[in-house]
């Protein structure tokens, strides 16, 4: 039985996140509007907190926030400990890892007083939506940002895999230069399937159909006329002709655990598995057992499903003791295992999606402003534009 059913197209995401479609044009119009009527307002400016801050990212969002709002950067995550740094401030800024639960919610809105929350990223999987709701909390974030450097990492993924490069770089590094152990394939005449082909998986299909002569397969509910490949009716026909399976979903109630044991018992044995989406898509430990079992050849991922624990952080000076304090026994085993490369969620980091990334931010707060204002003078002729980058 073909679970078809775990892929959403784009107007049932829409409803499921109760997001409206994008006018683009009076979007845009609207934007510059927020910012020109911002910055020359005489209004206090809102007082902005920015969790999770990493020094690649603190000048751009720095050039972009620090002249029209307050802004604070604090390193830690958003946690229940650690909510508290948000209060006495209007909006806040979060990262994917962060954690943005009921509890969490409820404390922002309650004994903070936040009113919004601009996510630095397009998945929202952490955010309780329903509580955001409950609470009044607005939450805005960036649907898009440079989406084919992520293609460019799969791609990168599925070379490094192929080619053995990271075994063959740590074999030079100890004076070993021989060639045992370190046969690829030739990409030419392989079949590559892509599993949701929005920009990103269209992307990957452009580099590796025009690229390297490669076959392509790809499954969405939801056809696009500018896929290179050839549509497939099911996902299992996907699975079954693919030499290299690349993962391009949402995280939701649908998809996760999208490929486990039935599915990968569906892959060609020694099928590549590339994920650059959200790690909840796979049941891990599934996927370690077929990688053990030689029904996966290799295994190539950006994100991890409990990748907060481990995400972002430094624990290379600790022991191998002190790392197993935070590191579950999962990750332990996928570093233990040769064919396996695991990369810290940096598909998208190039400075044309931290940029992207910033400015969108900053937009998505100017217009949360605007929404302030207009509430605080009972002004309802102001046009709505509807736009993407609100969640609720």
């Amino acid at each position: 039985k073909i679970r078809a059913h775990k892929l959403l197209s784009s107007q049932q995401q829409r409803t499921l996140l109760r997001l409206k479609p994008q006018r683009s044009e009076n979007r845009r119009r609207s934007r510059a509007s927020n910012e020109r009527c911002y910055a020359s307002s005489n209004k206090k400016k809102l007082k902005v907190v920015v969790f999770s801050t990493s020094d690649y990212e603190r000048e751009i969002l720095e050039k972009q926030l620090n002249s029209h709002f307050h802004v604070t950067f604090l390193k830690p995550r958003l946690t229940i400990e650690t909510v508290d740094l948000a209060h006495g401030y209007d909006a806040m800024c979060c990262f994917v890892n962060d954690d943005l639960s009921a509890d969490v919610i409820e404390r922002l809105s309650e004994k903070c007083g936040v009113k919004m929350i601009a996510l630095r990223c397009a998945g929202f999987d952490k955010v309780d939506v329903e509580s955001c709701k409950k609470f009044g909390v607005l939450v805005y974030r960036v649907p898009m940002y440079d989406p084919l450097s992520i293609a460019e990492h799969a791609m990168a993924l599925i070379l490094a895999l192929n080619r053995k490069l990271m075994i063959s770089n740590s074999r030079v590094k100890s004076g070993n230069f021989t060639l045992d152990g370190l046969v690829g394939f030739s990409m030419r005449g392989k079949t590559l399937g892509v599993v949701g082909t929005g920009k990103i998986g269209r992307g990957l299909a452009n580099i590796c159909a025009n690229g390297f002569g490669m076959s392509v397969l790809g499954y969405d509910l939801k056809q696009k006329r500018e896929f290179v490949g050839q549509y497939c009716d099911d996902v299992d026909t996907v699975l079954k002709n693919s030499d290299i399976i690349s993962l391009h979903l949402p995280l939701n109630e649908h998809t996760k655990h999208f490929i486990a044991e039935k599915e990968i018992d569906s892959m060609k044995r020694g099928a590549m598995l590339i994920n650059t989406s959200r790690g909840g898509l796979l049941n891990i430990k599934d996927v370690i057992c077929g990688l053990r079992l030689g029904k996966l050849g290799s295994l190539g991922i950006d994100v991890y499903e409990s990748e907060e624990k481990i995400f972002f952080k430094d624990f290379s000076n600790l022991t191998v003791e002190e790392k197993m304090l935070y590191w579950d026994d999962t990750m332990a085993q996928l570093s233990s295992l040769p064919q396996v490369l695991v990369t810290p969620h940096q598909a998208f980091l190039t400075h044309k999606a931290l940029t992207e990334i910033a400015e969108c931010t900053k937009q998505n707060i100017l217009e949360f402003a605007e929404e302030l204002d207009d509430a605080e003078n009972d002004d309802a002729s102001r046009e709505d534009v509807s736009n993407t980058t609100r969640v609720c």
